[in-house]
């Protein structure tokens, strides 16, 4: 017996690191200092450009989206995904990315649609600013179902801790203003296949009115990653809070970033809904609520900012590229206590 006869490809391991070192080679900041292959990745910290430096990390993976990349056999997107839901969550806090790390784990590699998976996660470090420093690939015979896999990622950022954003500087007359995400991101995807494919049955190939594209392209939409947009934005800008909006919605991402005795009223008619959230509203019957906890809704970001520069930094996205409106207001809780979130 070989550990190839038990189902573990060692030479295809070999030829798979051997495929991506040019993905991974095109991430890298001049901060970093080993090559793919090493035991661990070596990134030189510069902590001189800081006063206190502080580092923020971050975990997360892509959940149950990769169902759509399975449906559609196309692996080249949830990368980005992967690398959008870690390095959205730490530029809420002032924090440029470093580097980042992925895991892949399959039941059997293919180091074809390996590469592609690599590839997705080269192009969202891309477009993070980030270095793809080293990864796990673990090849489980028997532990997934054929043709599957799941990933993790890992990010690690640093802030000056004065630079640090808690919120806790947010107060009543602050402005809320939503940037737009690109589709359902990478939250809610149970609730969409169930809605699509269990009640109303249809395909990943399905062509709907309302979609100018089939449903799985839609689906497999990437993530939007803001982390280059705030960071130029912190150059000139105050912002005093921010919120990632993942699982959990408006509802449940806002009062993350707010302190005590503070109300964050969301005007839920502020911003244009994309089609896929109304067919899935619609189709499957969801609740107001229920939609706004569970779903981004249209908004992947929010900033809480003072009322003087909200045109500014209207003016500004715009600049960017990014779509963004003024979507509340922070008001004084009606009861002292913890931070809450209501729709008008």
């Amino acid at each position: 017996m070989t550990y190839k006869n038990a189902g573990v490809d060692i030479d295809a391991g070999n030829r798979f690191v051997q495929m991506i070192k040019p993905l991974v080679k095109a991430t890298h900041r001049p901060e970093v200092i080993t090559e793919i292959g090493g035991f661990g990745g070596l990134f030189s910290l510069h902590a001189e450009k800081y006063q206190k430096p502080t580092l923020v990390a971050s975990t997360d993976g892509v959940g149950t989206k990769l169902k759509i990349a399975f449906m559609m056999d196309k692996h080249d997107t949830v990368g980005i995904d992967l690398v959008a839901m870690c390095v959205n969550d730490i530029i809420v806090q002032g924090a440029e990315p470093l580097f980042f790390l992925d895991y892949l784990a399959t039941g059997k590699l293919s180091p074809e649609k390996a590469q592609h998976i690599v590839k997705g996660i080269a192009e969202g470090c891309i477009q993070a600013g980030c270095a793809l420093i080293g990864g796990e690939t673990a090849e489980m015979p028997g532990f997934y179902s054929e043709g599957e896999y799941d990933l993790a990622g890992f990010t690690v950022g640093i802030v000056d801790n004065n630079a640090i954003i808690d919120g806790s500087s947010i107060t009543v007359g602050d402005r809320l203003i939503g940037l737009t995400s690109s589709g359902l991101h990478s939250n809610g995807y149970s609730l969409a296949r169930k809605v699509f494919f269990d009640h109303m049955n249809l395909t990943v190939d399905s062509q709907l009115e309302e979609l100018n594209r089939p449903l799985g392209e839609e689906l497999l939409t990437p993530t939007r990653i803001y982390v280059k947009t705030i960071l130029n934005l912190l150059r000139d800008f105050q912002i005093k809070g921010m919120a990632h909006i993942t699982g959990g919605g408006l509802l449940e991402n806002v009062p993350r970033m707010l302190p005590n005795n503070c109300q964050a009223v969301i005007e839920k008619n502020s911003w244009p809904k994309p089609a896929i959230f109304e067919l899935l509203r619609q189709a499957g019957q969801i609740d107001e609520t229920e939609m706004f906890r569970t779903l981004n809704y249209g908004i992947g970001m929010v900033l809480a900012v003072p009322e003087a520069e909200t045109e500014e930094i209207l003016v500004r996205l715009s600049g960017l590229k990014e779509t963004a409106f003024v979507i509340g207001e922070i008001t004084r809780s009606a009861q002292d206590g913890e931070p809450t979130v209501m729709l008008v």
